[in-house]
């Protein structure tokens, strides 16, 4: 039966992660673990854990917070009723090309954002359009999570580049209520890596397996990264929003952080005490900081 999306306030966020898309990981396992100097990256097995853990949550839809689906003007929630098709990267289209692709979103939620937006004279729009582009930062989720073959619908929010922090977490506010509102269960996956700078591209590894956290970008990166990681696993989100101008802001995050800062925002913003569980090792991508942290929302987030 199809939950009364006006009437039924007991929707809830059953469960949340900050995942890694990086494309490497879309790349064959042979050449996985010859990049890892004999083992495939643990983002991989990361992903079955997470697979566990949403499986556990038990959702009727998956909202994936793309931080590469960059707008201007909005946050745009992508409102189609299916997506098929073969999917080709613009970025590196030598490895990352047909990938088939065929699931289903969740219109009347999507519409439920932006209806609970406008009432807060916010930024959230809701877009269907049966030729509007996939990212991989959404795709690469719905693969390696297996969201097509669980019957997930599944819901994408862009990253809208002309807002600043407390535009994000705003946008977050209208989809956690839009989600209270909605009757329904929803797991948040905020799409992308921690600190984001690109070693250059003539940049040679200082350690023989490239996953390895020394190869990211530069030493303060990394101890900003594993700082987050340390108050996500004691819920301190409070702590994180109030260091962002100072310092994830500036390192900067992937989409200068876009993607946690929607999720965070739907579960209480500043209030959010959810801990943080490492379901993979942190690791490096192209000098990215990447992990995969699933949050507990019994502890503490407000659904």
């Amino acid at each position: 039966m199809t939950p009364n999306l006006q009437q039924a306030p007991t929707g809830q966020i059953v469960g949340a992660a900050i995942v890694s898309h990086h494309p490497g990981l879309m790349q064959c396992e042979e050449f996985r673990v010859l990049q890892g100097a004999g083992a495939d990256s643990d983002l991989i097995s990361g992903y079955a854990r997470l697979r566990d853990r949403i499986a556990q949550a038990a959702p009727d839809v998956v909202l994936i917070l793309d931080s590469h689906w960059f707008t201007t003007g909005y946050h745009l929630v992508d409102a189609g009723s299916r997506y098929s098709g073969s999917y080709i990267s613009d970025e590196m289209p030598w490895y990352l090309h047909g990938v088939p692709y065929d699931y289903h979103g969740h219109p009347a939620l999507a519409a439920l954002i932006e209806t609970v937006s406008r009432e807060r004279g916010g930024y959230n729009r809701a877009i269907s359009h049966p030729d509007l582009g996939r990212q991989y930062a959404t795709l690469n989720l719905v693969k390696h999570l297996r969201l097509e073959q669980a019957g997930l619908p599944v819901v994408t929010v862009s990253s809208c580049q002309n807002c600043d922090w407390p535009h994000f977490l705003s946008s977050g506010e209208a989809i956690g209520e839009a989600i209270r509102r909605s009757g329904l269960r929803a797991v948040l996956l905020a799409s992308g890596a921690l600190s984001h700078r690109f070693n250059p591209i003539d940049w040679k590894p200082t350690h023989p397996r490239i996953f390895h956290e020394s190869n990211v970008s530069r030493p303060e990166n990394i101890e900003s990264d594993k700082g987050a990681i340390e108050l996500f696993r004691q819920g301190r989100h409070g702590e994180v929003i109030e260091r962002w101008d100072d310092e994830y802001r500036r390192l900067p995050w992937e989409a200068f952080g876009a993607h946690y800062l929607q999720m965070v925002g739907a579960m209480g913003g500043r209030d959010c005490r959810a801990r943080g569980e490492p379901l993979s090792a942190y690791e490096n991508a192209r000098g990215t900081g990447n992990i995969h942290i699933w949050f507990d929302t019994t502890t503490g987030a407000p659904a």
